[in-house]
């Protein structure tokens, strides 16, 4: 497949790049290349939220469960939360220590399965989690300034798009299980 970088004239207003100069074209925006632009701006915005994180003496890793625990809500289980993150359990294993030394997280032994424990947030945990998601939400606010709804939607579905390809060339005996899913 081959991508014409170069700038385009029936281009719509609403899709055209914001803050960039007359010349700029799509092959410069993405340079050198869509994979280069993405991760530059997942670390410049997951750097905005390590900013205020250290503030309150949390770790990526830490805000990251503390974070995802209220998504998946709280009691859920500590494989829920790995898959939810896409970590292994070692990892999370040794962020669960950490946090439970703060005092933000408790592991509870579930009522219906004592090989598995339950996660919940302390008071202190929920209070400084819900401090870093209105934060986190006042960044994402600026990150999308001048995105319409509709842009982020497209993005998002290209986005997942590319993700479950790139799953594919790492594990290709799952497109039939994929496939499955999708019926």
């Amino acid at each position: 497949m081959s991508l014409d970088f170069s700038p385009s004239t029936t281009e719509p207003d609403s899709l055209a790049p914001i803050a960039t100069a007359p010349e700029t074209n799509l092959q410069l925006l993405l340079a050198p290349s869509l994979g280069a632009a993405m991760g530059r701006a997942h670390r410049v915005w997951r750097d905005a939220i390590n900013d205020i994180a250290q503030q309150l003496n949390i770790s990526e890793s830490r805000w990251q469960v503390m974070v995802t625990l209220v998504k998946v809500g709280e009691g859920t289980s500590q494989q829920q939360v790995a898959t939810a993150l896409r970590i292994e359990m070692p990892s999370l294993t040794r962020t669960l220590n950490k946090l439970e030394k703060q005092g933000l997280v408790e592991r509870r032994q579930s009522s219906t399965d004592k090989r598995s424990h339950e996660l919940w947030l302390t008071e202190e945990g929920r209070q400084i989690t819900q401090h870093l998601q209105n934060r986190i939400d006042a960044i994402f606010d600026t990150v999308m300034a001048g995105v319409s709804e509709a842009e982020l939607k497209v993005f998002a579905r290209v986005v997942d798009n590319i993700e479950q390809n790139a799953r594919l060339l790492r594990h290709p005996d799952n497109r039939h299980n994929q496939d499955l899913e999708l019926e």
